[in-house]
């Protein structure tokens, strides 16, 4: 196990819970990312099992995602309203997309929700917008969403190592 990186010079030191959080974000996102190492564009954007899911579009939804979350954690209820073509559209590559595109996304993704965990009292707590997956009248603090946005990755990241299995008999783990 490594220590945690010292914060930048002139800012002040993290307290364990956010190294942790920092840390865990950075391992699954790498995981996510190593997974993806070395592919085209043409096999990132291939189904390679039942599911409409690609490379290339999980890594893009799991930087929307986390996107979106993030945005909740300093703005609350507002920044999780979406239609649903505006959720639809998160899983498809638009025109002009690639992997190289949604991954300099999820770069620019990740390091603003790790400057959010160094800076954001995590205490802070927002109601979540009505929906059929939210219990009613639910509450998520920002640590919750962090919390989340680990939960996520991870999940996306086990997916993703499935689909590079699946399309060339890459994995990675094991």
């Amino acid at each position: 196990m490594t220590a945690p990186t010292a914060p930048p010079t002139g800012s002040p030191a993290l307290s364990a819970e956010r190294a942790d959080l920092l840390e865990t974000l950075a391992a699954h996102r790498r995981f996510l990312r190593f997974t993806v190492r070395g592919l085209t564009d043409e096999q990132a954007a291939r189904r390679t099992t039942a599911s409409e899911l690609t490379l290339a579009t999980l890594v893009k939804h799991v930087a929307v995602t986390e996107r979106s979350w993030a945005d909740f954690a300093v703005r609350g209820t507002a920044a999780l309203e979406q239609s649903p073509e505006d959720w639809g559209a998160d899983w498809v590559l638009q025109p002009g997309e690639t992997l190289a595109s949604v991954l300099a996304l999820y770069d620019e993704v990740a390091a603003r929700t790790d400057e959010l965990v160094r800076t954001l009292d995590l205490d802070t707590a927002h109601p979540l917008p009505e929906a059929p997956w939210f219990p009613p009248g639910a509450v998520r603090s920002v640590r919750r969403v962090f919390l989340h946005v680990v939960a996520e990755t991870a999940q996306h990241a086990g997916h993703a190592d499935i689909l590079r299995e699946s399309l060339d008999g890459q994995r990675t783990m094991g």
